[in-house]
């Protein structure tokens, strides 16, 4: 089947009534989510999963992935008005966002924002429409061996790049690989780490496992969390950009739209790391790089089309490869498995009205959200109104029916209390829940296609680095693994210099001479008390203050930033 069939195909079942209204569910949903901070799309993915068995597999991603790039959208708004993001990745909006609204230039900002995101979306779904399909050719002669290195990268790439504390998530991802292997092998058929529980013999319920670590372990921290933040008091209005606007962020949402698409397609890169990746690089090639973080435009244009481009390309390893870029990636994943379809390269020529269904929607769907953006952003907003404590109760309360539905096995029930807990003190403690689900997710393709690799070599590990593409795979971890060695070597003795003379002058104004990707250089957006960091893109570009503004105070006053 060539391309213009198969997207045709795909229009045929996107076009459906019944899918048509739950693209159009799943993007007003990750419109909402994103406007409310805390919640994200991981955890409201995570509490929906339940939901997703009794409807059809296609109509169950179209539905996931609308929430997924839904999202990106919805946290611009938090971030403009409140400067708090919505959703981690529109971290960096806050920088310029925030600064557009209090010269009254919220409609702009957010008109620009949602233009730009659209371009971006779009941009990447024609990429992966003529990237997926070669690329799962190319994937179909992959064997066991390629599929332990893929897996492993995947694992591997979240851990570095998609988190703050490498260590820290190489724990968890550990963690999840132990969790993959409880219950019945299916090599031999023996039980293992059941302890006689007759409940453990089919392992861990996924969804059991996500709703509790995203869904209770969410709810749990951010019922905490007390802090009121305070909108910036200006009418909207001009929501659509002017000429100047579109002329000043043209070049900026052109770049953020490649570089997006390209940054989403590699395992761990994602929307946040896009997004710093976009601003870095526009503010590098500003005329003034000053104006940024006082209210430039291209500050929001670019990160806003880079982490929508990012959300959409990640889906090119799930379907082709059957490797998830990032957590969110790993929920659907796990969704697609339970209902008896696996995700990679067989996905295109035995289950195409998936393949070609999801893409399909994606066009529609953000169409969908440029109509529900630009006109109806004062009613989102009205959503930050609802106390914090009636939506916990409500998801808490949907959470115990609905994993209670999947199987109607009250085990289940305290598989989700358990790990709600254990979620919320990860959260407490510095330790990321994501490259634990990941693993857990991975874990049973990792062990089966490695076993299967041992016994057809013989017990030879160096079958891993003869064949060509197994071999590349493997050489590529370990230069990610020596480049982060060397990158804590770095910062270790960065720490440990003595302190110079201009040191003084930058403790004056409220900031430290931190090295590079260190974690005082992490940006911060406080507000009302609530502190959002923004992890690393591991380009060392990251914005050092919490304006963007090249070597200049906070908000120009001498206000050093939140170092955390």
């Amino acid at each position: 089947m060539g391309i213009l069939d198969g997207i045709g195909q795909g229009f045929g079942v996107a076009l459906d009534p019944t899918n048509l209204l739950y693209v159009f569910i799943g993007v007003l949903i990750g419109t909402v989510i994103g406007v409310l901070p805390g919640l994200g799309p991981t955890a409201t993915i995570a509490l929906l999963l339940p939901l997703t068995y009794s409807i059809e597999p296609v109509t169950a991603v179209i539905l996931l992935a609308g929430i997924y790039y839904g999202s990106m959208y919805g946290g611009t708004i938090t971030s403009v008005l409140l400067q708090l993001p919505g959703e981690a990745a529109s971290v960096v909006t806050t920088f310029d966002g925030y600064q557009m609204a209090k010269q009254g230039r919220a409609g702009p900002a957010l008109g620009i924002a949602a233009v730009g995101s659209f371009i971006g979306g779009t941009v990447a779904v024609i990429g992966l429409t003529l990237l997926a399909p070669p690329l799962a050719d190319l994937a179909v002669e992959f064997g066991s061996q390629e599929y332990v290195a893929l897996t492993a990268l995947g694992i591997l790439l979240v851990t570095y790049l998609g988190t703050r504390h490498p260590v820290k998530s190489l724990c968890m991802a550990a963690l999840g690989l132990f969790l993959a292997t409880v219950g019945q092998d299916d090599i031999t058929g023996t039980t293992r780490f059941t302890f006689g529980q007759i409940a453990l013999f089919d392992g861990f319920d996924f969804v059991a496992v996500a709703m509790g670590l995203f869904g209770v372990g969410e709810i749990l921290y951010n019922v905490e969390k007390t802090e009121k933040a305070q909108a910036v008091k200006t009418k909207l209005k001009n929501i659509w950009p002017s000429r100047k606007d579109f002329r000043d962020s043209s070049g900026a949402i052109a770049r953020g739209s490649v570089m997006g698409f390209f940054i989403g397609v590699l395992p761990g890169g994602g929307g946040v790391i896009s997004s710093l990746a976009s601003y870095a690089t526009e503010k590098r090639r500003a005329k003034d790089p000053t104006r940024f973080g006082k209210g430039a435009i291209e500050g929001v244009a670019g990160p806003e089309t880079a982490n929508n481009a990012s959300s959409t390309s990640a889906f090119i390893p799930l379907l082709t490869l059957g490797i998830p870029a990032n957590v969110v990636l790993a929920l659907i994943f796990g969704a697609l498995l339970v209902q008896g379809i696996t995700p990679g390269p067989q996905l295109i020529s035995q289950e195409p009205e998936i393949f070609w269904g999801v893409i399909a929607s994606m066009y529609i769907g953000n169409l969908m959200l440029l109509a529900l953006n630009i006109p109806l952003v004062g009613v989102f907003v009205q959503l930050l109104r609802v106390r914090s404590g009636i939506l916990a109760a409500f998801a808490l309360m949907v959470t115990m029916a609905g994993v209670f539905s999947v199987n109607n096995d009250s085990f289940d029930m305290w598989v989700v209390l358990i790990f709600g807990v254990i979620g919320w003190l990860m959260k407490k403690t510095g330790f990321e829940p994501g490259p634990l689900v990941l693993a857990f997710v991975l874990g049973s393709i990792l062990e089966t296609n490695f076993r299967r690799s041992m016994l057809l070599s013989g017990g030879e590990f160096s079958t891993f680095f003869t064949r060509p593409m197994s071999g590349t795979i493997f050489a590529l971890m370990a230069l990610v693994i020596l480049i982060s060695v060397v990158s804590g070597i770095r910062k270790r003795r960065g720490r440990s210099r003595p302190a110079t003379p201009g040191d003084e002058d930058l403790a004056a104004a409220g900031m430290t001479a931190e090295p590079e990707g260190s974690p005082g250089a992490e940006s911060a957006a406080p507000v009302g008390g609530a502190v959002s960091t923004a992890p690393q893109d591991g380009t060392g570009s990251a914005p050092r203050d919490g304006t963007g503004a090249s070597g200049s105070t906070a908000h120009g006053r001498g206000e050093g930033p939140d170092r955390g």
